[in-house]
């Protein structure tokens, strides 16, 4: 005898049918127009097609039509493509540890065409004749041959038309477009040998060649300034490899919509790649703000897990830190680099800012107009001595009249720091100006300057900071770090986990200039600081460096540490707002900050320089 109301809340278990199961697939893999571009891109992209158009209607509401020129499928292959699980990327289980394929689960086709009127033409090199299915809402139709040229042709037609609940759920016309757009420019930046189109409405969007590079996948879809505002990117350590784009700082957003990551030409990301973006710009970005980035990883792919999304959005690193270490040596190296290169970047040459400037000149200028400010800090190509801050004030003294004091000042620091290089050997950094004068301090903070090709405007507190940040540094990584030792020897207990990890990096942290030692159980004795932080809290100090060491590593968690401690201690030590400059003080500064790596922010990310430059004084008066 049965029970209704058992029966009610505990039904038998029964299978459900393909069609059931097609929907219920469909819901992972196809959440929108943007995703059925996506999956039928990245097939194009796997059949090696060369040019993939894609010709949308109402939002992908109406129409999403891919058509590829690559391998193209016979009847029987096109047949079984739209079964469940059919796939020709992998054989058996042990392929999925070695994926180089975009697609291998087999259920993208299937799933789309369970929630659509599905139409594909497709015909092999070979072939006498083309193969046309016709599906509607997973149930085949037809099956005929066709005339079609090698490759395949796929149209999908009323998304969801037969799920209310799904389609209910699509948005505007305008916001699906805009998802549609953005997976076409992911996908077209993934594979830039590949040539490919976007039609909207009857109306063409892109038409982008193939053969190219990244450069120029990035100049036909953002415009030719976007390249003058990134950096590249080329590091490889190990089995792991980045190379790409990143943008300066002062071309930051508030968003992180201009990140885009690919994972063995697979756009997708992972937190640890999120984290080593973050950390690469550690100290050249406010709170809030985020880097555009154009970032290609190569990894074996056998350290590399695909299959942890149906939408392959995510992977997986059998060594996550080798990538994190990657990303982020990677991005710094190249942010490092930003100060020596500025020189070498190319800009359009313009007219000299000096009136009657003879036209020979005027090709020793680098155009500075519309630039964001802190790329703005071009010098003209002079002698290489000019280029240095040997000539910081020196150069141009005559005819600028500078002040007497600060020019002779500044010859005795030329000539100081001219020996001092040619005893080291080592390459001076070049400055932001071939020469400039100090006209005057305003506001009692900030700093009013000339240069060859405008006015600056300094910040001496963040300047002040740059400077001491970057010397700070030096000694850390030297391993020059003095210690400072404290009046009385202080006891710090951790909780568990606190303690492990610094018991295991106890070495490291006698090398950052900790005096510590265990006393038992989680408890720890510290008799001696870093002199930069020894006004510090020793507790917090190591809470801080435990926490740091979990969420980066050894070398990550220290890096990071350090960095954060010194450039507090550097904003702590730098000159403060209100204070009174001299002359003389004001020249030092300039000069420290001409020789640091990056003089255009400080530690925190603040810009230390303003720029306006002539053009922009001129045309704001009407002289242009």
């Amino acid at each position: 005898m049965t029970n209704a109301k058992t029966d009610l809340y505990f039904p038998h278990v029964r299978l459900l049918s393909d069609h059931v199961i097609n929907k219920i697939a469909a819901g992972e893999v196809v959440e929108r127009p943007a995703s059925v571009l996506k999956e039928l891109v990245e097939n194009s992209f796997d059949a090696g097609a060369t040019q993939i158009d894609v010709d949308i209607a109402v939002g992908g509401r109406k129409l999403v039509s891919i058509t590829d020129n690559g391998r193209g499928m016979s009847r029987d292959d096109a047949l079984l493509s739209i079964e469940r699980h059919a796939t020709s990327k992998i054989k058996d289980v042990d392929d999925i540890e070695n994926i180089n394929s975009l697609g291998f689960r087999g259920e993208a086709l299937a799933a789309i065409a369970s929630v659509s009127r599905f139409r594909m033409e497709t015909c092999a090199a070979g072939e006498d004749a083309g193969t046309e299915i016709s599906i509607s809402g997973g149930k085949l139709y037809d099956v005929r041959d066709a005339g079609c040229p090698v490759g395949t042709k796929i149209e999908i037609r009323d998304l969801f038309f037969n799920v209310p609940a799904r389609r209910k759920f699509m948005r505007s016309q305008q916001t699906e477009l805009a998802h549609i757009r953005t997976g076409f420019i992911v996908q077209s930046l993934a594979h830039p040998e590949v040539g490919m189109s976007l039609t909207v409405d009857g109306r063409e969007l892109y038409r982008l060649s193939g053969n190219g590079g990244v450069e120029d996948r990035i100049c036909e879809l953002f415009g030719t300034d976007r390249i003058k505002s990134v950096k590249l990117v080329d590091y490889k350590n190990g089995d792991v490899a980045i190379h790409g784009y990143v943008g300066l700082p002062s071309a930051s957003r508030t968003d992180r919509n201009e990140q885009y990551v690919f994972v063995n030409g697979r756009a997708t990301s992972a937190a640890v790649i999120g984290y080593g973006i973050r950390e690469g710009y550690h100290t050249l970005l406010p709170k809030g703000r985020h880097p555009s980035v154009f970032l290609f990883l190569e990894v074996d792919p056998q350290q590399v897990d695909v299959n942890v999304h149906p939408t392959k959005r995510e992977v997986r690193f059998r060594r996550p830190s080798d990538v994190r270490d990657v990303v982020i040596r990677g991005i710094s190296s190249a942010l490092t680099a930003l100060n020596n290169d500025l020189i070498n970047n190319q800009v359009e040459s313009t007219a000299a800012f000096e009136e009657g400037a003879e036209i020979g000149e005027a090709e020793k200028y680098l155009k500075i107009d519309d630039l964001p400010p802190q790329r703005a800090f071009k010098y003209p190509r002079r002698l290489a001595d000019e280029l240095f801050p040997d000539n910081l004030f020196a150069a141009k003294s005559s005819e600028q009249n500078i002040v007497p004091s600060i020019q002779g000042d500044a010859e005795n620091i030329a000539v100081e720091s001219a020996e001092s290089s040619q005893e080291s050997g080592v390459e001076k950094p070049q400055a932001p100006w071939g020469w400039c004068r100090v006209l005057g301090q305003i506001g009692g903070l900030y700093v009013i300057m000339e240069t060859d090709s405008g006015m600056v405007t300094m910040d001496p507190h963040a300047a002040h900071e740059r400077v001491l940040f970057e010397r700070f540094m030096t000694d850390v990584n030297d391993r020059q770090v003095e210690s400072q030792s404290l009046l009385l020897p202080v006891t710090v207990d951790l909780d568990a986990r606190d303690a492990l990890r610094v018991r295991k990096q106890a070495e490291l942290f006698k090398s950052m200039g900790f005096g510590i030692s265990e006393f038992g159980g989680d408890a720890f004795v510290v008799d001696a600081l870093p002199t930069y932080f020894s006004a510090a809290d020793p507790k917090s100090l190591l809470i801080e460096i435990a926490h740091g060491l979990e969420q980066a590593g050894g070398r990550g968690g220290s890096g990071r540490w350090r960095e954060e401690s010194i450039a507090q201690s550097a904003c702590k030590a730098s000159v403060k707002a209100r204070d009174h400059l001299s002359l003389e003080e004001i020249e030092r500064l300039v000069v420290d900050l001409s020789k640091t790596n990056m003089p255009y922010t400080c530690p925190h990310g603040r810009p230390t320089l303003v720029f306006a430059s002539f053009h922009e004084i001129n045309r704001k008066f009407g002289r242009v």
